[in-house]
């Protein structure tokens, strides 16, 4: 990739795509050579442990890697970098708790490249713009803080000390603290997220966009509103004892590939496990443990009992079907289908819910869900005479307009059969980064209540703001109308991340700061303001010594687990500080002696962060003695632990009524779905393939029906651009190739972030706000080589 610090002419961007002198907002539109073989029907395995060492050769990190990775995920070790699947509470493997992606995600943290200042003095942005997302992610760990002045072509070195002057010049620069943000993603600790917070609250805003407003904040208004907790209410013990997993608009193979184990051990227990997706992923078929010599040698375990390919958003259709035939079942068997104790003692609007279903047959609601009455049917037997349910969903759902709907609809079945807040039974959001969770517990919220607040202002004595901030839809939105003047990302690749690219990068270059806190480069750094900043920061992986002492963070798993974090590895460069202390140091700049927070005093000691987020925040009272337990501590979950459910409600739990959507289509429209590789976490791409899916050197790919295909004259191998016309508007996402795949007739699905650019700011979830990023309607037509330069 690199000589010299120099990029290769092939690849030195100055012939790039658009001509325009601008970088590129969205990875280059270059084809490579597309290989398609027959799709896996199991998952992991032995390719899966030869995938993870070969990253780490690739990385030049074999020993640095190794070493860290028998202390990943360990008791007296550091939490995984990816996603936020909990580790066991007692038993941990020693040779390895962790999955491919996870190992994939440590060889790029524990990486020996890095980028230095001499780097970037020799390569523009608009350069390294024309690399793709694969290659910019490959460069290496950035080691030392960057600035790009204004009308910059290149990014200099800066001291710590005068880039947090920068910053603070700009907060004092501006006309109300309304025009700055704060953006977070999902991996930073909870010391970090908390101390993130209370800044902006000192510098008076509650503008905190984050990545759940792009991945679970559908789960968390469905869950609050008719459970009382925007989380979930299973353990992993819980995976153990069901009788019944519904997985659901999520692919565990590659979203959460150590769900499989948990999956594997409760199906061993005699679970049944219904899979429900629109596309047939390997990790709902079938599970190999490369720590079993099964896993090894015999074909693994079977996972699901049954699989549903259910429409995009035909997942309300299905679930209403099988409301109705459950009332059928209890029709004939009084009292041995619905928990009516439970029912009576604990719910509300039970008769309203019933009311709706005089209208629905099951028929029609298995027309409008994809499937045949017979396969709904033998799902609703599954259920009908089990209690111990879990349904457990990802952003297949909660990337739907209707999606909070979705989730309330499942919540619905739950409460029918008394199955939340029991043993084996409860709902089951998997999120997606390390501490997305942990975010929203530290107060990383737009929408912060009276009682956090109060709390708050408090306990630190100034006057907090009260007014809700925006999310990252309203985020981008604001800074397009010239609202929000200084953008602050801690972690993550707002670009990439966000939806309708070409509107995002627009709003992007109109700020008067960008400042990003990041270990790598990535797409997120090369659109940016008027003047950028670059803050170099330890990975998870890390040592972080303060004051001649390794400090530890910590962090929250989706089941609401909090443990302890401790990196292992030396730092890749001696002028890297931890997000804790560059949240301390930007406030100690921006507030001076004046303010009434002890920044210092966390800049020193991270015990001292976590003794006054215990004051702060419900459920961690003696924080710093139980979060150095074996395994960490839960917090209290009411919906889990008691039963109780919505106050308002005298703690009892609501049934709701929800539409059933009209998804009509154009006859030339198609129904779009974004989805990750198996060689990619987020926005971040690891390799060209997707190997389960039988794609290999090649992201461009739009996956089709046949039936579909033949009716528009198209075949596998064709080069088609994509269109999308919300809002009156031509988007283009030009030259990708059409693969044959097991879809449902009229839906596709593709790669993000390369379709983003097709998904309008507007298309967003009804209640949540997020991108709809799961229901795009598009169009797809030959491709132009002329559509390139424009």
């Amino acid at each position: 990739m690199e000589k010299n610090g120099q990029l290769p002419d092939k690849e030195s961007g100055y012939d790039h795509p658009h001509g325009n002198g601008q970088p590129d907002a969205e990875n280059p539109v270059r084809l490579l050579h597309l290989q398609v073989k027959p799709p896996k029907v199991w998952a992991a395995g032995v390719p899966a442990v030869i995938a993870s060492f070969k990253d780490l050769l690739e990385e030049r990190a074999v020993f640095r890697g190794v070493f860290a990775l028998a202390k990943m995920n360990q008791f007296t070790g550091f939490d995984c970098p990816s996603c936020a699947w909990p580790d066991p509470d007692d038993d941990r493997s020693s040779v390895a708790e962790y999955c491919e992606n996870g190992a994939k995600a440590l060889a790029e943290e524990a990486t020996a490249k890095k980028l230095t200042a001499d780097f970037f003095s020799k390569n523009p942005v608009v350069a390294l713009s024309a690399l793709s997302d694969y290659q910019i992610g490959k460069l290496g760990r950035l080691a030392q803080p960057l600035f790009l002045p204004k009308n910059g072509t290149h990014y200099e070195p800066i001291s710590w000390e005068q880039a947090f002057e920068k910053i603070a010049a700009h907060f004092h620069g501006l006309s109300s603290p309304h025009e700055a943000a704060f953006y977070t993603s999902g991996r930073t600790s909870n010391e970090a997220s908390f101390l993130y917070q209370l800044f902006a609250k000192e510098l008076g805003t509650n503008n905190m966009p984050d990545c759940s407003n792009m991945c679970h904040e559908t789960s968390g208004a469905a869950l609050r509103s008719t459970i009382g907790i925007g989380k979930g209410t299973v353990t992993l013990e819980d995976f153990y004892q069901a009788e019944v997993i519904v997985v659901i608009g999520q692919n565990p193979g590659t979203n959460a590939p150590r769900m499989m184990s948990a999956l594997a051990k409760g199906k061993k227990n005699g679970a049944k496990i219904i899979a429900v997706n629109p596309l047939p992923e390997a990790g709902l078929m079938a599970f190999r443990n490369p720590q079993e010599i099964s896993g090894v040698l015999g074909k693994g375990d079977k996972l699901a009992d049954i699989y549903l390919p259910v429409k995009i958003n035909g997942d309300m259709a299905f679930l209403k079907a099988i409301e109705l035939l459950l009332m059928e079942f209890e029709k004939t068997s009084p009292g041995e289908v619905f928990d009516h104790k439970f029912i009576n003692e604990k719910t509300v609007f039970y008769e309203e819910f019933l009311a709706q279903f005089g209208k629905y047959t099951l028929e029609n609601l298995a027309f409008e869900a994809g499937l045949s009455p017979m396969a709904i049917y033998e799902v609703a037997q599954m259920i009908a005479f089990k209690k111990r349910i879990i349904f457990c969903w990802g952003m297949g759902l909660t990337q739907q307009p209707n999606g909070v709907d979705m989730i309330r609809e499942m919540v619905n079945i739950l409460l029918l059969k008394g199955s939340i807040g029991i043993p084996g039974g409860g709902v089951c959001p998997v999120r997606g980064h390390s501490n997305v969770q942990g975010n929203r517990t530290m107060l990383i919220d737009e929408k912060p209540t009276e009682d956090q607040l109060d709390r708050l202002e408090k306990y630190y004595g100034f006057k907090v703001p009260r007014k809700h901030g925006y999310d990252v839809v309203n985020t981008i939105k604001a800074i397009a109308a010239g609202k929000v003047k200084v953008l602050f990302c801690m972690g993550g690749n707002f670009l990439s991340a966000t939806p309708d690219t070409g509107y995002t990068a627009k709003a992007l270059r109109q700020l008067n700061l960008l400042v990003c806190v990041s270990t790598k480069l990535n797409r997120g750094h090369l659109v940016h303001g008027k003047e950028a900043i670059i803050l170099p920061t330890y990975g998870r992986s890390d040592i972080d010594v303060v004051n001649g002492e390794a400090q530890m963070v910590s962090t929250e798993n989706s089941m609401g687990v909090v443990q302890h974090s401790k990196g292992v590895l030396k730092p890749v460069s001696d002028d890297l500080i931890s997000e804790v202390q560059i949240v301390c140091r930007m406030a100690m700049a921006t507030f001076g002696p004046g303010s009434t927070v002890g920044w210092q005093r966390y800049h020193d000691s991270y015990d001292a962060v976590r003794a006054d987020i215990e004051q702060c925040v419900p459920g961690f009272d003696q924080y710093n003695r139980r979060v150095r337990e074996k395994g960490g501590f839960y917090l209290p979950n009411a919906a889990r632990d008691a039963q109780l459910f919505v106050e308002k409600y005298d703690y009892r739990a609501l049934f709701t009524v929800t539409p059933l959507p009209d998804n009509m289509l154009d006859s030339d429209e198609y129904l779009m779905a974004t989805t990750r590789t198996h060689d990619q976490f987020n926005t971040t791409i690891y390799g060209q393939d997707d190997r389960y899916r039988g794609v290999f050197n090649e992201r461009r790919v739009i996956f089709m029906n046949q039936k579909d295909m033949d009716s528009a004259g198209f075949k596998p191998g064709d080069k088609v651009d994509l269109f999308n016309y919300d809002d009156g508007i031509e988007r283009v996402a030009p030259l990708f190739i059409i693969v044959a795949y097991p879809i449902p007739e009229r839906n596709t699905v593709t790669y993000f972030p390369e379709t983003n650019v097709l998904v309008s700011v507007n298309n967003v979830v009804k209640e949540s706000n997020m991108p709809a990023s799961k229901y795009v309607k598009i169009k797809v037509k030959r491709h132009d080589p002329k559509r390139l330069n424009t």
